[in-house]
């Protein structure tokens, strides 16, 4: 059975930090991609980031460039989104993604920033 769960969401300040987590399980991880996607309600559902299978290339959403880093570890089946300098407009719904020969879904975690 195919899982990925998310954790690490919560409230934080402006100008704080959040570590998200993606485990993985029922799949062989490292043929996949990862992505890290978020949504508010009313609006479709945006790409942060993505990291591919091996951790060699990575790509950022323009508004997260030099705050986010998204990371893997293959051994533990685990991916991450290290959010620093948090502001407002990344509050959201964070959902990671495992996509190449399929696509997998968490069921995501709330990230509100608010002071």
């Amino acid at each position: 059975q195919v899982q990925l769960v998310e954790s690490g969401g919560g409230l934080v300040q402006p100008g704080g930090s959040l570590r998200l987590s993606c485990a993985a399980s029922g799949f062989t991880f490292s043929n996949y991609d990862m992505s890290w996607y978020r949504q508010v309600p009313g609006k479709e559902r945006e790409l942060v980031a993505t990291l591919t299978r091996f951790g060699g290339v990575t790509n950022y959403a323009d508004s997260v460039k030099g705050r986010f880093t998204i990371s893997r570890d293959n051994p533990k089946n685990t991916a991450y989104l290290q959010m620093n300098n948090l502001k407002p407009e990344d509050t959201a719904v964070y959902y990671c993604n495992a996509h190449r020969i399929s696509s997998y879904w968490g069921q995501g975690t709330q990230v509100t920033v608010s002071s």
